[in-house]
């Protein structure tokens, strides 16, 4: 069964990887002239930040990858709303989510305009706050060489956003399908998902698996119950890995062996299945789960970006906003034409129906 459902996804996983070709114009030396301070402006931000707050690391990691599952990594899912068309914050999994990762995106990308105006996308921006969300000596986790190269979708996929996304009740076939269509394996999603061993979730998101899920630890279930009634406090938070949730490390995947995983989607990775053993590997080394977290980070990151002329680097509008304006909002009454070609312009989701 196991091999069986490996295999299925297979042919998906090759033609998919085919689709995110345009990463191999990125490069981890983008930047070197035309800006070289993106680097240590970015570190810097987010040191200060997981100081003040230890939720920003996990913060920007769930914003760069809900990100890269829809459209490809864009930064679209930055765009706000505007009166005709909704951004991808409130849809699907996104909605009702902590707004720190946005803002804290926007901050940076202040800094960096101050410095290199016009030069650096959002969407580098968010892939390299994650990179050092992790690495950051208060978290401990791996490190890694950030490709980087991307431009700014000027669209959002709202669509894409309520149904790309893995939702936390997901179980393993979904899961498995839902990588592979990204161009990622059964490892990759292993990997990439011990991001959360850091992190919150919502009572909302857990409260079916902790009080109706027979895999799950009675101790766990009943340690989970306190904070999660079974009816109201949905934003009731618990830790994503309780055993050590303020270090990035390989506890989360140590918690699926025990049945303490926190959402159904997570205990899914272990529960007798195709998965059982990379859990099992990564619960007991944690060098094999940081290098393969690293290298899928990478390949997470090169889910279909825009590069050379596609899409554009986002600037401030009048309101100082940076990664959330839209391209046209803030000059519709001075550039009526642009507006009517861009409102014209073939969506985003048929972009990505040409990449797929």
């Amino acid at each position: 069964m196991a091999r069986r459902l490996l295999a299925a996804v297979a042919i998906v996983v090759v033609a998919a990887a085919l689709a995110c070709g345009a990463g191999a114009q990125l490069s981890a030396g983008f930047y070197s002239s035309s800006c070289p301070a993106v680097h240590s402006i970015v570190r810097q931000a987010m040191s200060q930040a997981v100081t003040n707050n230890t939720r920003s690391a996990a913060a920007v990691l769930r914003v760069f990858f809900h990100d890269c599952f829809v459209n490809g990594c864009d930064a679209s899912l930055l765009l706000d709303d505007t009166p005709t068309t909704p951004g991808e914050k409130g849809a699907g999994p996104n909605a009702g989510g902590s707004t720190v990762g946005f803002d804290l995106i926007d901050t940076i990308k202040a800094q960096v305009e101050a410095a290199c105006p016009a030069t650096v996308s959002c969407a580098d921006i968010l892939a390299l706050t994650a990179r050092d969300g992790v690495n950051l000596v208060s978290l401990g986790g791996p490190s890694w060489a950030v490709p980087l190269g991307r431009r700014d979708a000027t669209f959002p996929n709202s669509t894409g956003a309520a149904t790309d996304l893995p939702g936390p009740d997901s179980d393993l076939a979904g899961l498995v399908a839902g990588f592979a269509a990204k161009g990622l394996s059964p490892r990759d999603l292993a990997a990439l998902s011990g991001a959360h061993t850091v992190g919150m979730a919502r009572c909302a998101s857990f409260r079916t698996r902790v009080y109706c899920d027979d895999n799950v630890s009675p101790a766990f279930a009943a340690q989970q119950r306190q904070a999660c009634p079974s009816a109201d406090a949905d934003d009731a938070l618990a830790p994503l890995d309780s055993l050590t949730p303020d270090q990035f490390d390989n506890g989360y995947y140590r918690s699926l062996m025990a049945g303490a995983g926190l959402l159904h989607s997570d205990q899914e990775l272990f529960s007798n299945g195709a998965l059982d053993s990379l859990v099992r590997l990564y619960g007991t080394n944690a060098d094999a789960f940081s290098s393969d977290f690293a290298a899928s980070m990478v390949k997470l990151g090169n889910i279909g970006p825009l590069t050379g002329s596609a899409g554009e680097t986002r600037r401030p509008n009048r309101s100082g906003q940076h990664c959330g304006v839209r391209p046209w909002a803030d000059h519709s009454r001075h550039h009526p034409v642009t507006v009517r070609i861009l409102a014209g312009k073939t969506s985003v989701p048929a972009r990505r129906a040409r990449q797929a």
